[in-house]
């Protein structure tokens, strides 16, 4: 790491890859106005001091988007660097639960298949969230 990625922010993020029982992924799309605005992602949300990364998600993931999960196995860790951010994102595979997903912190939800993701435009890190997607198979997600 250079001197320059070490003064950019840095933000702790659980991320989580919600599957309903019909195999599909439940993804959102970031409100218009923002940095990286109208990209697709996956939900999630930052760290808050003193918990852990599975109470991050399963807090995110209820205040953003109104749904109960499971969170399930560790995916992949992902340190990336944007020009304005410096991001680990902590991922895992999670199952719905129960709730209406609704769009509180985004502008829309989808719920989409593993091969309909690349129909939709991600941030640079989410790539590396796909691409261990596909390797992992959908056998052991939780």
């Amino acid at each position: 790491m250079n001197e320059s990625t070490t003064l950019l922010p840095h933000k702790i993020i659980g991320v989580a890859v919600i599957w309903n029982d019909k195999g599909q992924i439940l993804i959102d799309r970031r409100r218009s106005g923002g940095i990286m605005g109208g990209l697709w992602e996956f939900p999630g949300g930052k760290l808050e001091p003193g918990e852990t990364v599975e109470e991050c998600i399963r807090r995110e993931i209820y205040e953003e988007l109104g749904i109960e999960i499971e969170v399930g196995k560790h995916l992949i860790t992902i340190d990336h660097t944007y020009t304005h951010l410096r991001v680990t994102l902590t991922v895992h595979n999670c199952r719905y639960l129960c709730g209406v997903p609704q769009p509180i912190e985004c502008e829309e939800i989808r719920w989409v298949s593993l091969d309909e993701l690349d129909h939709y435009a991600f941030p640079e890190a989410n790539t590396q969230i796909i691409a261990a997607l596909r390797l992992s198979g959908s056998q052991e997600k939780y």
